[in-house]
């Protein structure tokens, strides 16, 4: 999806930056273009096969990452909105790597799920501190946040999310459990009772629900969340540093480490490894309900 009409702009605008490396621009699964005037980078997904963190995405999320600490921030390219969204019709992220996950159990390979996972870990660590940058983060939903794609949205700062957006953690229905971040971002944005509630009931819930919940930040009709999300943008521009110092107050509070997350992570390894061939099964059938959704949008 472009950014909107008259927006073509914005790919002359990242020549005008010296500053920034010409490889935040020519990254294989992350399309990225940066917005002078509000000094927006917006960024989206666009895998290949499944929308799902595969280890090419998590690459290019690294790199992502790396470029952006690199050539943006104070005494940089100004950078105030750091935005993701995604080119997947109908779906935001379905989340972990589903046939990834199945090799490596099958494979008894726990060392690979744990790799994976402190990948995982480190990236939505990475982004829920900013960079170190004095920027917010706004993560841009239009479709279907699953699994890990849910997780990674509780690193930004804000989630703009359309109506028929849908949220939800399926780990359960195949005997697992979302292991990369979503225990301790739940437990301290809603509390440990409210965040097991949503992590074992294997229900999908609106984007009205997690609005209600305050997990989403603003709601936008369908087809519309670009627009809410620059209008985001918009007004918070003028209070743009008191934002910013407040979610860091909050982030301070949190008391959340990299050590925590890594913690969880090889818990889910070990119950990983668990799993029987029938929870395989259901897993794998999940993965194929996924890809016809993808493939039919």
């Amino acid at each position: 999806m472009p950014l909107g009409e008259g927006d073509d702009h914005l790919v002359v605008e990242n020549s005008i930056y010296s500053g920034i490396p010409d490889e935040l621009f020519s990254l294989q699964e992350l399309d990225v273009l940066y917005q002078e005037e509000t000094q927006t980078l917006w960024s989206y997904m666009r895998p290949s096969g499944r929308p799902s963190f595969t280890r090419a995405l998590l690459g290019d999320f690294e790199n992502w990452q790396k470029l952006i600490a690199k050539g943006f921030g104070p005494g940089k390219v100004p950078l105030k909105f750091l935005v993701l969204g995604s080119r997947a019709p109908g779906v935001f992220c379905f989340g972990g790597d589903l046939s990834l996950f199945q090799q490596l159990i099958r494979n008894r390979d726990r060392a690979g799920l744990e790799h994976y996972g402190h990948r995982c870990c480190e990236i939505l660590f990475n982004n829920m501190n900013t960079l170190d940058i004095p920027m917010l983060t706004v993560g841009l939903v239009e479709g279907a946040a699953l699994g890990g794609g849910f997780e990674a949205l509780l690193s930004f700062d804000y989630i703009v999310a359309e109506r028929d957006a849908t949220f939800g953690l399926p780990e359960i229905m195949f005997g697992l459990f979302p292991g990369m971040g979503a225990h301790a971002f739940l437990s301290r944005k809603l509390g440990s009772a409210m965040a097991d509630r949503l992590i074992v009931s294997n229900e999908t819930y609106t984007a009205e629900q997690m609005y209600d919940l305050g997990l989403v930040h603003h709601l936008a009709e369908k087809g519309e969340g670009l627009s809410a999300c620059k209008e985001f943008i918009k007004k918070s521009e003028r209070r743009h540093a008191g934002m910013v110092n407040a979610r860091k107050a909050m982030k301070i509070a949190w008391k959340l480490e990299l050590a925590e997350l890594n913690r969880i992570t090889d818990l889910w390894a070990d119950a990983a490894l668990q799993l029987s061939e029938r929870d395989l099964k259901v897993m794998n059938r999940l993965a194929s309900a996924q890809q016809r959704l993808a493939d039919a949008a």
